[in-house]
């Protein structure tokens, strides 16, 4: 709580005007009872001039706490308003700069639950402890007091109740905490499963699943439901007592009162005037329970939103004394690299090749092979766990992560596109020309499909690339990452929508147009990488073959099988 309680530094001077004006509304407030039992006792009776200006005198109260109030509760709006942007702003770039381990940790629903639900509630709690963290303790201390002043006798009725109300909101506090965190873990299980839906809407048509994800989906919202009525019932609990208490306090002030008129030992003026008062405390004291409602869920989504902030950085940049260079003239070196996900297994072992400057790489392998993993490591999405990578020499954790993600132009497995104009889809916000822009799109072979579009390169592309066909979006893609002419351009596994003849011409316009680019092919397909200056063959995360196409065909039955099995040893060129 107090991580995110430090974003409210920045509006100290705007909140302590805020709580003036608050203070000065909720004191005026507080004298209209007063004033009432005034005119009650000594006014009524006297000249309609008199009665006049003391009502213009209440009139003129009521209008200046109405309006300090509505000033005061602007100022609170705007300050939770810009103090929420801050947070989720923050929260924001903290998510992307998580590392890959970080991500899997947190994941992914959970993540966008903390950006939204749980920012929604911080934001809740700041806006109405500013609206009514003031007031409610003023109306509360001061009512007291103002009716300690008028009559102690009636006072003692009030003041009995408070220590069993605030023990009852300790206890409840304290059971509910825990409970809305349960609530926000159960939103993020939802909106994994509406996540996971929504990307996968058709694959769930085409094979008629529509029933199973609503079961999948209602164990989930159930599973929700379940948790908010628990947490629901017990914070529920707590206006019905309190409600309880002053209505027995009503009961208890009218009696006290009662018995005290008729004892001429007090007034009715002094009765109603402190029943107003008792009012004014009643309407504190369910202020303070709203209050202590949202802080519960605040309190909760708090921690959640301190965790992925306060959360330490676990691929740091190292110093070179303490990874030295190394004299190679590889662009690109694995050096005995091993590495597992699990800390258990290696998914990558022993792993040594190199590539020199405008070479080509191409890996291939079955599926689980450890392909991917490579391509992850050499990004530094994880850190290897033996071995290292060297990029021109040095050791890539002790590379600047600004200047090395500036090195290269990637196409992931599972790559995204938004939902915007596919020119901007390509310059992705850097500042990359039209023209430049259509010199790579020539290159990746998607100047054809491109300009055959009724509206070209301002054609409007859906989230995820939906509207255009899966090698469309991989050329796409592929011109996104040439858009930078980056000195490595990695392809894992983007050409796999494309036909034999078109993968063929994207080879030819790559070695043609990027002979100093270092291209390093990820693959299924043997086409694909043939015409690679070295291509590794995995299995299992260690290399079983490495060499050119004609020395693999020769030396390693596994590749020659690969070769043979899909296009019976001929190519497509």
């Amino acid at each position: 709580m107090r991580r995110v309680i430090g974003y409210l530094r920045e509006f100290a001077g705007r909140m302590t005007v805020g709580f003036i004006i608050k203070t000065l509304g909720t004191i005026v407030e507080l004298f209209l009872p007063l004033i009432l039992s005034h005119i009650l006792k000594n006014v009524i009776g006297r000249s309609m001039k008199d009665i006049l200006l003391w009502g213009a005198l209440m009139i003129v109260c009521s209008a200046a706490a109405c309006i300090l109030n509505v000033v005061a509760n602007r100022m609170a709006a705007k300050v939770s308003k810009c103090f929420a942007e801050n947070l989720r702003r923050d929260l924001f770039i903290k998510t992307l700069r998580l590392s890959a381990a970080q991500t899997d940790s947190f994941t992914i629903p959970s993540l966008e639950s903390r950006i939204t639900s749980d920012t929604y509630n911080v934001h809740g709690f700041i806006n109405m402890i500013q609206r009514l963290g003031v007031r409610a303790p003023i109306l509360l201390i001061g009512g007291v007091g103002m009716t300690l002043i008028m009559d102690a006798r009636l006072a003692t009725v009030m003041i009995a109740l408070l220590p069993l109300i605030f023990v009852t909101v300790f206890f409840i506090r304290m059971k509910g905490i825990p409970l809305y965190a349960k609530v926000q873990r159960s939103v993020d299980s939802m909106i994994r499963v509406v996540r996971e839906d929504s990307q996968g809407i058709r694959v769930i048509k085409a094979l008629s699943k529509s029933d199973y994800e609503h079961r999948r989906y209602d164990k989930v919202n159930c599973d929700l439901v379940h948790d908010e009525t628990k947490a629901g019932v017990i914070m529920g609990c707590v206006n019905p007592i309190m409600t309880a208490f002053m209505n027995l306090g009503s009961v208890g002030v009218i009696a006290l009162g009662a018995f005290l008129v008729s004892k001429d030992v007090s007034d009715p003026e002094t009765v109603i005037a402190f029943m107003q008062y008792f009012t004014l405390i009643s309407m504190a004291m369910m202020s303070v329970t709203r209050m202590f409602v949202m802080y519960t869920k605040c309190s909760a989504s708090a921690s959640r939103i301190a965790e992925v902030l306060e959360s330490s950085e676990d691929l740091p940049v190292f110093e070179e004394d303490s990874l030295p260079n190394k004299d190679t003239d590889a662009h690109i070196l694995f050096d005995s690299v091993s590495f597992s996900y699990s800390g258990k297994k290696n998914n990558v072992d022993n792993i040594s090749f190199s590539v020199k400057q405008g070479g080509s790489l191409g890996v291939i392998g079955a599926t689980g092979s450890g392909k991917s993993t490579l391509i992850k490591l050499l990004l530094r999405f994880y850190d290897t766990d033996e071995g290292a990578i060297y990029v021109n020499g040095k050791d890539i954790r002790t590379i600047d992560k600004k200047s090395f993600y500036a090195m290269f132009g990637t196409v992931l497995q599972h790559d995204f596109l938004y939902a915007d104009t596919i020119i901007e889809n390509i310059r992705f916000g850097r500042d990359v020309s039209d023209e430049d822009i259509r010199r790579v799109t020539k290159i990746a072979q998607a100047d054809g499909f491109i300009e055959n579009f009724e509206e070209g390169y301002d054609r409007v592309l859906s989230q995820h690339g939906t509207n255009i066909s899966g090698g469309q979006k991989q050329r796409t893609l592929i011109s996104r990452a040439l858009a930078a002419k980056p000195p490595i351009l990695i392809l894992d596994d983007s050409s796999s929508a494309l036909d034999y003849k078109t993968d063929a011409a994207l080879r030819k316009a790559l070695a043609e147009n990027m002979r100093d680019t270092t291209i390093i092919t990820v693959a299924q397909r043997v086409s694909s990488v043939k015409d690679c200056d070295t291509v590794i063959v995995m299995d299992e995360g260690r290399i079983i073959g490495m060499g050119t196409h004609e020395q693999l065909l020769e030396t390693c039955p596994e590749y020659k099988e690969i070769s043979d099995s899909q296009m019976g040893g001929a190519f497509v060129e």
